[in-house]
């Protein structure tokens, strides 16, 4: 599948989502633009997966009649998303053209000191 990397994940996801041909949004010139035309962009340039840090996307657009599938993730963090990508890549797999399905690969927490 042709999966377009958002521009607030971690880059190193590129070369760990299996076979599918994976690019970013900065290496295709469209940081910046904002979502309804990025995902209008994507999908004119053939883009089948969308995956983003961006859980709020799914109350921000409509999705009907969408020609990709979006996967958005829990974490943008690498040393979280490199412990999830096998499911991230089932996500991948399995997203439909104006799907919407989130993978929780946990979160960043900030261990407290006693300095805290």
């Amino acid at each position: 599948m042709r999966v377009l990397l958002d521009e607030n994940l971690a880059h190193r996801l590129r070369k760990n989502l299996g076979a599918h041909e994976v690019s970013t949004v900065g290496y295709r010139g469209w940081a910046g633009l904002k979502n309804g035309e990025l995902l209008r962009i994507a999908e004119e340039n053939g883009i089948e997966v969308f995956l983003t840090g961006d859980r709020t996307l799914l109350h921000e657009q409509n999705l009907k009649g969408r020609n990709l599938g979006i996967v958005a993730l829990s974490s943008v963090e690498w040393e979280i998303l490199k412990n999830c990508l096998p499911r991230i890549v089932t996500a991948i797999e399995n997203a439909l053209p104006g799907s919407f399905q989130e993978v929780d690969c946990g979160t960043f927490s900030r261990k407290k000191t006693t300095d805290d």
